[in-house]
């Protein structure tokens, strides 16, 4: 029985965690917080959920450990941390605020990809879906900040996706250049043709398909875009 271990389990990995175990994997789930753990569990039963602050290197070769001696071997890790973009023109932004990005964020991306990339080559291999937005490809604006972080965790990917091909570790960047839909986009959306807007649903379909690929053809970098949003090559 394959294994998931998701960073971020509030939406996209809590939906993630229920489509993957409905297909018969075992799924464990990280958060920040415990309501975001219970609120998992009322969707799987069955995860491993923990609470832990990915900042901290320690706790998340912690949460790594855990679901390695409840499962066995990982065969698929997603990081789908975020905190969300801050808008604002950079000149008038205050000068804290790159702090939520280069203070928590950025520090938070590294550690998960750092250990899960040498824990899946460890395994012999493995995937390894780090999410991130739009901004990852272009500069939009009053998104300085968080379009710097998202080109950094770009790169960051790329850097271990070519370094990893050879031990059989498929790194993938999956760009999610769409507004997702959930409770906290519900104003957003009314009145909107649904085909403005991604489904969790249709993100989790993506990393399925990310991790089902041959090593005779890896994706390592996918757009997500919905049909009616702005589409820029």
């Amino acid at each position: 029985m394959p294994t998931l271990l998701t960073f971020g389990a509030r939406n996209v990995g809590r939906v993630l965690a229920r489509e993957l175990a409905a297909d018969g994997w075992n799924t464990a789930a990280v958060a920040r917080t415990q309501d975001t753990i219970d609120a998992l569990r009322l969707e799987v039963p069955d995860a491993l959920g923990m609470v832990a602050d990915a900042t901290s290197s320690a706790e998340v070769e912690r949460a790594f450990a855990e679901t390695r001696e409840r499962f066995g071997a990982i065969d698929l890790v997603v990081n789908a941390i975020t905190n969300g973009p801050r808008s604002g023109s950079i000149v008038d932004l205050p000068e804290d605020a790159f702090e939520p990005y280069l203070g928590h964020l950025l520090p938070a991306i590294f550690n998960v990809v750092r250990v899960g990339a040498r824990v899946l080559a460890e395994n012999g291999g493995g995937t390894f879906v780090q999410m991130t937005g739009g901004s990852a490809r272009r500069g939009m604006p009053k998104r300085g900040p968080w379009a710097a972080t998202a080109f950094a965790t770009r790169a960051l990917t790329q850097s271990v996706a070519a370094e990893l091909r050879e031990r059989n570790v498929h790194v993938v960047l999956l760009i999610i250049d769409a507004i997702i839909e959930s409770e906290k986009t519900a104003g957003w959306m009314e009145g909107q043709p649904p085909e403005r807007f991604a489904t969790m649903e249709e993100i989790a379909g993506a990393v399925t398909y990310l991790h089902g690929q041959s090593p005779r053809g890896w994706t390592h970098e996918l757009q997500l875009t919905p049909a009616l949003e702005t589409w820029v090559p």
